[in-house]
C-alpha cells in the first residue's frame, strides 16, 4: 500500500481500557489524548493483539499498522524500516503522535543465521524510525519493544530476579541487535526523543511461531495426536529456566507505558513475572494435556550454543510506576494454546 493510504483506520473493538487501581492510586494518567498511532511489526505475534488493545484504550485514534512481507494487512502500509528515505516519508506523511516500535528478526537461530539482516532490520530500522521522528514529530512518544535477552551474562551471575540496572551483556546475535538499538534509543533519550524503552521477558500464546519453545511443543503434541508425527517429542534443553508471561499481559505493559504521562524520557522497564518456570515443567503440563503417551527425546538442532541456566526479571518498576502486573496463570495460557491448536484443521508443525 502506498503510503498516502496509511490514515486508512483500523476501527475500535470492544470496550475502553482503564488504568487499574494500583495505576489509579499512583496517579497514573489514562487520559493521553493520541490522535494517530503507528505500531510496526503489526502483523507478528504481538502486533495484532497490540492493535486491538490500543483501540480500546484509545478509541478516538487512527491506528497505523505497518508490516513488511506476508499477506496484505487492512488499513496497514507495507514498510522496509532498513530504507531510511521510505521510513523518513513514512513519518513525515502519517505525522503520528505515538509509535509502538515492535518490527524486528525475533527468532535467536534465525538471526545467528543471518547478522547483516538481523542488524540491519533490528539496529538500522530503529535508528531509521528515531531519527525520522526527531525531525518531523519531535514531540511524539516512542515505546520500544527492547527484549530480556540484552541482559544475556549477567543471568549467570544473577541470585535474584535481574531489574533494569543489570549491565547488558548480550550472547547472541539477537541479543546483540537488539541491545545495540536499546542504548541507541537511551542516548537519542537524552538528546530529546520522548522514548520508553520495554524489555519484556519470554511471552507466548495462541498463534505464535512454531519456531519458538512453546509453540513448538503445543504443534507435536497435536500432530502426535493427529497421527501426523510419531509419537515422540523432539525437546532442546529441558533444564533450563524462563520468565515466561502471556503475551496479552504483556499487551496490556506496552499500553499502560504508552499511554502514562509520568514517566521520564528513556525510562527502562522490565516486563516480567518474577517467577522463573522450568522449561521441563512447561512440557510436562502439556503432556499432562496430551491424549495418548508421548515419548520425550532430545534433538542437538534445538540446543543454542550459548545457554544461560536461569533468566527472570524483576518488574517492580513498572508496578510502582504503571500498577502493572501479571493477570493471566500460566497454565492458562498453556490450556489455551493447546485447544487453540487443536482447533486448526491444519494443525503442522511450522
Amino acid at each position: 500500500m502506498p503510503i498516502s493510504s496509511a490514515s486508512a483506520r483500523l476501527e475500535p473493538r470492544g470496550a475502553a481500557l482503564t488504568a487499574g487501581p494500583a495505576a489509579q492510586r499512583a496517579g497514573r494518567s489514562m487520559t493521553n489524548a493520541f490522535s494517530r498511532i503507528i505500531v510496526t511489526g503489526a502483523n507478528g505475534f504481538v502486533g495484532p493483539r497490540l492493535i486491538e488493545r490500543l483501540a480500546e484504550a484509545f478509541p478516538q485514534a487512527e491506528l497505523i499498522g505497518i508490516y513488511f512481507g506476508g499477506a496484505p494487512m487492512p488499513g496497514g502500509v507495507e514498510l522496509d524500516i532498513r530504507d531510511a528515505d521510505a521510513v523518513d516519508q513514512a513519518i513525515a506523511q502519517i505525522s503520528p503522535d505515538a509509535v509502538v516500535h515492535l518490527a524486528a528478526i525475533s527468532q535467536v537461530q534465525e538471526a545467528q543465521l543471518a547478522p547483516a539482516a538481523t542488524f540491519a532490520v533490528n539496529f538500522g530500522g530503529t535508528l531509521n524510525l528515531a531519527v525520522a521522528m526527531r525531525l518531523h514529530v519531535p514531540q511524539a512518544r516512542l515505546l520500544f519493544a527492547s527484549s530480556s535477552e540484552v541482559y544475556g551474562g549477567s543471568f549467570r551471575h544473577a541470585s535474584a530476579p535481574l531489574n533494569e540496572s543489570a549491565v547488558l551483556d548480550p550472547m547472541n546475535l539477537y541479543a546483540s541487535s537488539k541491545a545495540a538499538a536499546d542504548l541507541l534509543i537511551g542516548q537519542m533519550a537524552h538528546e530529546g526523543l520522548s522514548a520508553v524503552r520495554v524489555r519484556p521477558f519470554n511471552h507466548t500464546g495462541p498463534g505464535q511461531e512454531d519456531r519458538f519453545v512453546v509453540p513448538s511443543f503445543v504443534a507435536q503434541i497435536v500432530n502426535i495426536e493427529r497421527g501426523r508425527q510419531e509419537p515422540v517429542l523432539g525437546v532442546g534443553n529441558l533444564d533450563a529456566q524462563r520468565d515466561f508471561l502471556d503475551v496479552r499481559d504483556v499487551v496490556a505493559a506496552y499500553v499502560l507505558a504508552l499511554a502514562s504521562e509520568s514517566l521520564d524520557k528513556g525510562t527502562i522497564l522490565n516486563i516480567a513475572s518474577g517467577q522463573p518456570r522450568r522449561i521441563g515443567d512447561i512440557l510436562e503440563t502439556l503432556l499432562g494435556r496430551a491424549k495418548l503417551p508421548i515419548r520425550v527425546v532430545v534433538d542437538p538442532a534445538q540446543l543454542r550454543p550459548v545457554e544461560i541456566p536461569v533468566a527472570a526479571g524483576d518488574a517492580g518498576r513498572a508496578r510502582a510506576l504503571l500498577g502493572w502486573a501479571p493477570q493471566i496463570p500460566f497454565e492458562e495460557t498453556l490450556a489455551e494454546m493447546l485447544e487453540a491448536r487443536r482447533a486448526k484443521p491444519d494443525a503442522v508443525s511450522g
